[in-house]
């Protein structure tokens, strides 16, 4: 069995900060500032990423405010709502504490203090989270009433349900429960992170002495409990009603505490710092180092306390001196706590209440006769380069075909792959594992500090070895988030190397449901460019050089930096001249720098930003030719694509790279440039499209406010791109078939 292994870095020394250098603080290249005409603006030309990660949530909840979308998918909305706050608490809120615990945290871009930007996050969470609670109880809660979608109190129950959830309750929830006291003889307990909980005051009948109990809400169990059955809802006319499990089990308290007496009870909930901080100085025990680290995450300091609004005010004072929270960390909201339950509620089978059934449909390039066989990949990509676009087109049908041919094919020498993230029942590691037992050279790369999907990464990786594949865990000091794979296949006296590059993960669930690009081709270039890639991922390989990729944390930002200075350059010599961005994040200082002198040398710029935006558009003397957009809905805008005019023959990157310190400077990131002139046409017109004033979007101005645009002056709805190309799609299937 091969071993595991963990390369040192061989991105040069001089070229790549150590991880520990960049963890907290990131040393830039030294490019000049753009500055106003007044050279105003060297501490306010960057917005707050914290507070702009917040208005990215703030439109989340848009969506679900949104009456014109469908029902369900408003609910799914507040759902996403809170488990990406939940996300936010446990990493950016705890890692900005712990910056200002070590000393570490440094005043903003604008020059507000740790400590005051640390409260302005907490009150800016805590205005959402009222908002988030009240959009629930306000409209979705009687919305779904309407449709005979009940959430329902105890009290509202007949005695028929009340009996069945009495048995349910003796049966499925009384045996795992576990009431734990806290008094002389027992210490306030650990309260685990996003665990759900009862604070139960219960009076001794003799001695009269109140004593409080702590019961954690198993999250093993349902978070709402159907009273109807696991099918109802499911047609249009038929009751659904759900009840919390918290209420179903605070009905039956008396069975936990016999012979005392039961005064009140009260939900709450802990957020932790699971935030990793891994020392990789050892790469041999990297593995080693990780599980201690996520055996650590599970006791992290708490950096949120939730609380029911109507808290016996004992009872709260109690939990914030036992947790150690401040009070700017205690957010009181209305019951029921920890919406992110409400999936159970937006995955009920009702298609008249969630969006129309999407089918991805096979690339063209790959299915042209549009028969029932699958395509032969490998001979498509012979004939041209394929550029799919996911969920549009099938990722089953595409990259997991492919590698589950590559696996198969016995003229198939050797496969390479990274993996950041993939599914539980994977067919990519499947496909990976058949390839290792039926004897060809399988190199897997798991990146196994992807955040959150570290121990299932730990687990494939083992899955992996067992089988024979030679397993990679990266780079000391570097994570490879890279979207990568490359399979070399035997044709005649010749090796052909078979390429994938992608802006998403190998994941094929998440590929149903995020906007991702990726490129299949057979380009020489690009094999031996990946060729290097992987022996610098493997093995050591400091100087390589690439000829369509740019490679983090070497060649990608001075890379991109160069294209937008040539755009400058162009512009000042008449020529065309343009940039367009689409990326999940853009808060990169020098990159952002740049586009700034972009703007003020009249190049027209056009960034597609899904989440953070630290960069101000609009501002006269800075970024008034700086256009910002930003689109959510039915899937999730996960590509990124740098798009250059270049004096009228356009040069397009797509691959893996946010235009954040961590994707530049901590992270192996890869872009490919597109060569066929359709696919860099088709890229420009979408992007068109992306920006056009037609489209429903949310536009940035310069004070960092969010608008959102999606009805034109006539008062109609504007186009929903994602609608669009899902239409598209269905044409070319049509014209297909035709």
């Amino acid at each position: 069995m091969d071993t595991p292994t963990v390369a040192a870095s061989t991105f040069g020394d001089s070229d790549m900060p150590s991880a520990r250098a960049t963890q907290d603080r990131i040393e830039l290249p030294e490019f000049e500032p753009a500055l106003g005409p007044s050279g105003d603006f060297t501490l306010d030309r960057f917005l707050d990423r914290e507070i702009s990660w917040l208005h990215f949530n703030a439109r989340v909840l848009e969506l679900a405010e949104d009456e014109d979308l469908h029902l369900l998918e408003r609910v799914n909305f507040l759902s996403i709502f809170a488990s990406n706050l939940d996300e936010f608490f446990m990493v950016r809120v705890a890692g900005l504490k712990r910056r200002i615990a070590t000393g570490l945290a440094v005043p903003s871009a604008a020059g507000v203090s740790p400590i005051d930007q640390l409260e302005h996050i907490l009150e800016s969470a805590r205005q959402l989270q009222v908002r988030h609670a009240h959009v629930f109880a306000e409209q979705l809660r009687p919305a779904l009433a309407h449709e005979q979608i009940l959430m329902t109190r105890w009290s509202d129950l007949d005695d028929r349900s009340q009996d069945e959830l009495y048995r349910w309750f003796i049966d499925q929830v009384f045996p795992v429960l576990t009431p734990l006291a806290v008094d002389p003889a027992h210490p306030f307990p650990y309260i685990s992170g996003l665990s759900l909980n009862l604070a139960v005051i219960v009076r001794n009948p003799v001695s009269g002495k109140e004593l409080f109990a702590r019961l954690k809400v198993p999250d093993m169990l349902p978070r709402l409990v159907s009273v109807d059955g696991p099918r109802a809802g499911n047609s249009a006319g038929r009751v659904a009603r759900f009840i919390t499990l918290e209420e179903v089990i605070a009905q039956h308290l008396e069975h936990l505490f016999p012979g005392m007496e039961v005064v009140e009870h009260h939900t709450f909930r802990v957020t932790r710092n699971e935030d990793l901080e891994v020392e990789e100085d050892d790469a041999e025990n990297l593995l080693q180092a990780l599980e201690k680290e996520l055996l650590r995450r599970r006791f992290g300091p708490p950096v949120r306390l939730e609380v029911a609004s109507d808290i016996n005010p004992a009872v709260r004072a109690l939990l914030v001196r036992e947790l150690g929270v401040e009070e700017d960390e205690v957010f009181a909201l209305p019951a029921p706590l920890d919406l992110r339950g409400l999936g159970a509620i937006s995955a009920i089978d009702r298609p008249d209440l969630h969006y129309p059934t999407q089918v991805a449909h096979t690339s063209r390039f790959l299915n042209e006769s549009e028969t029932s066989k699958a395509a032969n990949v490998f001979a498509a990509m012979r004939r041209r380069d394929i550029l799919l676009h996911h969920p549009y087109d099938s990722f089953s049908t595409s990259v997991q075909a492919f590698l589950e041919q590559a696996a198969s094919d016995p003229k198939v020498q050797a496969i390479k792959q990274t993996l950041y993230r993939t599914s539980g029942d994977s067919p990519i590691v499947d496909a990976l594992i058949d390839a290792a037992e039926a004897g060809k050279q399988v190199l897997a790369l798991v990146e196994i500090k992807a955040r959150f999907d570290e121990q299932a990464n730990i687990s494939w990786a083992r899955k992996l070895e067992q089988a024979g594949v030679h397993v990679v865990y990266g780079i000391v000091g570097l994570k490879t988030h890279s979207k990568l794979s490359l399979v070399i296949r035997r044709e005649g006296d010749r090796l052909r190397r078979y390429c994938h590059i992608g802006t998403g993960n190998y994941h094929p669930r998440t590929a149903r449901y995020y906007e991702d690009f990726g490129l299949l081709t057979t380009d020489d270039q690009v094999g031996e460019d990946l060729s290097r890639l992987f022996n610098q991922l493997s093995g050591y390989a400091p100087r390589s050089t690439f000829k369509r990729l740019l490679v983090a944390p070497r060649s990608l930002r001075s890379g991109l930096i160069d294209r937008i200075e040539q755009e400058i350059a162009n512009r000042r010599a008449g020529l065309d001249a343009r940039v367009v961005v689409k990326v999940n994040s853009i808060v990169d200082e020098a990159v952002i720098d740049a586009l700034y002198r972009a703007s003020q040398a009249g190049v027209s710029v056009d960034v597609i930003v899904r989440g953070i935006c630290a960069l101000r558009p609009g501002v006269p003397g800075l970024s008034e030719n700086i256009r910002v957009r930003s689109v959510l809905g039915r899937f999730l805008e996960h590509s990124r694509v740098f798009l250059f005019a270049n004096a009228g023959s356009p040069v397009v990157f797509i691959g893996s790279a946010d235009m954040m310190h961590r994707n530049l400077d901590r992270r192996v990131e890869a872009l490919v440039r597109l060569s066929n002139r359709e696919d860099i046409s088709d890229m420009a017109s979408l992007m068109d499209r992306y920006m056009d004033a037609g489209t429903a979007s949310w536009h940035l101005d310069s004070d960092g406010i969010w608008t959102r645009h999606n009805t034109g002056a006539d008062g109609e709805p504007l186009a929903d791109i994602q609608s669009w190309l899902l239409d598209s799609r269905r044409r070319q299937r049509g014209a297909v078939r035709r």
